[in-house]
């Protein structure tokens, strides 16, 4: 059986474009949604290494490390498909070298994946500068800190009182001055002793507590900030290593799986590993 596959060379006589960017472009959009659909879905089942939510702190090292292999292999998946689209739309060179061919139809791949980069960071871009002027149009910004959404379960067990306190106290600036105290516990130098002991006053002051039950809850906490801050960080690395490691992987696949767009739009032989059993011969439709 023989496999006919029609010609998408370009004219006699016309010079065609080292890069065509509608290719790049459309592959670039195809990453980009296949991305953002994964993404979408890792996050939604919970393969996320890092949350403002205090019940990722209890996830351990393997759910980390899934993460960090879920960010790899979605970006090996959604620039593979990418580059492969760029490959396979993109016009072919007729009567040519095959190698720069292929190097070509690579450079379409790598093209797709640079602008679907920069596609992900001006959404990531979009969506953080959306939930700042969220945050700044409450008119509270000023009365939060960083701590907040890292050090919140410890916030509220700082000032747990032992009674019900009525309904218009608002520790708002109190909780933000405390979360800033309680960042400088991961320091080099730890917290020093005059912000500990002003905390054990604040704490004192709006719980009721005595000094000494205060002085040991303010312990507790702290110890407990630092274990929450270390973690953070640890997520933060794993986090940092994923996305470089994805973002590498994905130029290489992109340009591969381009080549062998090029190939299938050619109608050449694909890789043996892509080959089908089938009795046939592909034949190439450039002249």
């Amino acid at each position: 059986m023989m496999i006919q596959m029609e010609s998408t060379a370009a004219p006699a006589g016309v010079v065609a474009r080292y890069v065509t960017w509608t290719p790049a472009i459309l592959g670039a959009l195809a990453a980009t949604a296949i991305s953002s659909i994964l993404l979408a879905f890792g996050a939604t089942v919970g393969l996320g290494i890092s949350s403002a939510a205090p019940t990722w702190r209890d996830a351990s090292a393997a759910l980390w490390l899934l993460s960090g292999l879920f960010l790899i292999i979605q970006a090996a998946l959604s620039f593979g498909v990418g580059g492969y689209i760029a490959g396979r739309t993109s016009v072919g060179l007729a009567a040519t070298d095959p190698a720069e061919v292929e190097r070509r139809d690579g450079a379409h791949g790598l093209a797709a994946w640079a602008i679907a980069v920069v596609l992900g960071v001006a959404l990531a871009a979009l969506l953080g500068s959306a939930t700042l002027s969220r945050t700044n149009n409450t008119g509270i910004s000023s009365r939060t800190s960083a701590a907040e959404p890292l050090l919140s379960y410890e916030l509220d067990r700082l000032f747990r009182a032992a009674r019900r306190p009525p309904a218009n106290v608002d520790l708002s600036q109190e909780r933000a001055e405390a979360g800033r105290i309680l960042l400088t516990s991961s320091s080099h130098s730890g917290m020093s002793s005059e912000d500990r002991g002003y905390l054990t006053q604040l704490v004192a002051a709006n719980t009721g507590l005595a000094g000494p039950e205060a002085e040991r809850r303010v312990d507790a906490v702290i110890a407990s900030a630092q274990t929450a801050i270390a973690k953070s960080r640890r997520s933060s690395v794993i986090l940092a290593f994923s996305i470089a490691a994805a973002l590498l992987l994905g130029a290489v696949i992109a340009w591969a799986a381009a080549e062998v767009g090029g190939r299938h739009r050619d109608g050449a032989q694909l890789p043996h590993w892509m080959r089908t059993r089938e009795h046939g011969v592909y034949r190439r439709g450039a002249a």
